[in-house]
């Protein structure tokens, strides 16, 4: 009874301050607050004429000092009339009950993949030699890229784990939301593709991509089809507005494992970005999910090593994934990897977990990104500045960095995107659910920030009950695959979408 009147005391705290948050005074002086002295703790801190609560996030207000929703944002924007007092030291987040977190907007949702094909002869060919099988593909990763001038560009990837997919990298086509089918063509264009693996120039199995701040797809091909290596595992960069190959990098033989390591996910750092940089130093990081191991590329040097210790490693006590009540079996390493962001005077860190494990990790950069120091393959080469951050208690998937510091992920209990401020202990009391909802976000496969085209932030996830693929249970008469997406401002500060 108490937790319930305490929940109802929230709401109405809540109601009672978003009224008076639409009074303003434009002629009073405002001073200038980060997103990091905005957050506070709803339990601790909610208090009449102090604070108030939003589903995720805690601010400063009061009948004196009102403050209207548009008086503040997640990039340090301008907030009115907050006196000295609301400046201290930030309480952790809290979650809050699962009517308050937002529901994400559906771009797409299908029930299968519809793929266009130079011709119909083309497509009957593929299906009768089983280059192309309906039932049998999976997309995993989204990325979107919005021209100043243009539409969003959405881009998925759908990984060869066996003959299905006639292409594994695909732009969407879909004027609008279709319940029959995304519609999808080859990325950057059929020929690419259709050597199924026998042309290493071309695409052979990709499954994550990275639009960079430089307009810059990189694709992470691992090269296999099923468990055989046709190709070599490569890194291939496209010019996103020209669709033109700018760079391509061969991974040596001694960074992966043939026939057994599969590459899953990359995450890249432009060490000189635009406006002042020129785009040329860049490391990208890659997880080997199979044969447990994270694998460092230096782009200016064209050179790239293997880190392998007990952090990239899974556990059997969480090889067993559920969601959604439905369970099957993955002993998979290193699957999220993600960058503390420039600009908040931390030492940047490399952040990775295995998704069979429930171990958060972390490396400062300047350790992982120097070659030297894993010349030799050694499990214990720089053991020391390998950090557990915490533990989880569950499995997550991929994971996203947003540019003031907060860690996302795709948790499997409770089915939501979960965030971490990264200047706290990673612990339940700090992690904060900022979308929940056990159907449409059923294995979080991609998950992405970037521009839209006014430049303003937003989150673009593809989910697609990937239980249902690896237990042999896909139907599909049901929805299965969507891309979602809200504005980052929003989901963090607990607006709607």
């Amino acid at each position: 009874m108490h937790s319930i009147f305490k929940i109802k005391s929230i709401f109405m705290a809540y109601l009672f301050a978003l009224f008076i948050s639409h009074v303003s005074d434009s002629a009073t002086p405002k001073p200038h607050l980060t997103i990091y002295e905005l957050i506070y703790s709803t339990e601790e801190n909610l208090s009449p004429g102090y604070y108030y609560d939003t589903p995720s996030i805690s601010t400063y207000t009061s009948e004196d000092n009102p403050v209207s929703w548009e008086e503040y944002s997640v990039r340090e924007k301008t907030m009115s009339h907050l006196p000295n007092a609301a400046k201290k030291p930030i309480p952790p987040l809290v979650r809050l009950p699962t009517n308050h977190h937002r529901q994400l907007t559906t771009v797409l949702e299908a029930k299968a993949l519809d793929f266009s094909f130079p011709s119909e002869h083309e497509r009957h060919s593929a299906l009768s030699d089983g280059r192309y099988n309906p039932m049998n593909v999976l997309p995993v990763d989204v990325d979107v890229y919005s021209p100043s001038n243009g539409k969003t560009q959405i881009y998925v990837t759908i990984p060869r784990f066996d003959k299905g997919p006639p292409y594994s990298l695909a732009r969407v086509r879909n004027p609008g939301p279709r319940h029959s089918g995304i519609q999808l063509e080859a990325y950057p264009d059929y020929s690419w593709h259709r050597s199924y693996g026998a042309d290493c120039d071309g695409l052979t199995s990709v499954y994550r991509v990275k639009i960079d701040a430089c307009n810059r797809m990189w694709i992470l091909d691992s090269g296999e089809i099923g468990r055989n290596h046709t190709c070599p595992p490569q890194i291939v960069v496209f010019d996103i507005s020209t669709h033109r190959m700018v760079h391509r990098y061969r991974l040596p033989g001694t960074v992966f494992v043939r026939n057994y390591s599969r590459l899953i996910t990359i995450a890249v750092d432009i060490t000189d970005p635009p406006p002042n940089g020129k785009c040329l130093k860049a490391f990208a990081y890659i997880a080997d999910a199979t044969s447990f191991a994270l694998i460092v590329y230096d782009m200016i040097h064209e050179n790239s090593w293997r880190v392998e210790n007990r952090f990239t490693y899974p556990s059997p006590l969480f090889s067993t994934l559920t969601v959604a009540g439905e369970s099957f079996q993955l002993l998979d390493g290193v699957f999220g990897i993600s960058i503390t962001p420039e600009g908040l005077g931390l030492q940047r860190m490399l952040y990775f977990h295995s998704v069979s494990n429930d171990i958060q990790a972390s490396v400062p950069l300047h350790v992982i990104n120097n070659a030297t120091n894993f010349l030799i393959p050694d499990i214990s080469a720089c053991l020391g500045n390998f950090t557990e951050v915490g533990k989880r208690g569950i499995q997550c998937t991929v994971s996203e960095m947003s540019p003031q510091g907060y860690l996302l992920c795709g948790f499997f209990d409770p089915i939501a995107l979960v965030g971490w401020d990264i200047r706290t202990s990673y612990t339940a009391e700090h992690r904060f659910v900022l979308a929940e909802n056990a159907e449409t976000l059923q294995f979080i496969g991609g998950l992405k920030i970037a521009p839209n085209a006014q430049g303003k932030l937003e989150v673009w996830i593809l989910s697609n009950r990937a239980q249902k693929f690896f237990s042999g249970t896909n139907n599909f008469h049901e929805v299965n695959y969507r891309i979602l997406k809200c504005g980052l401002d929003e989901l963090l500060l607990g607006l709607p979408c």
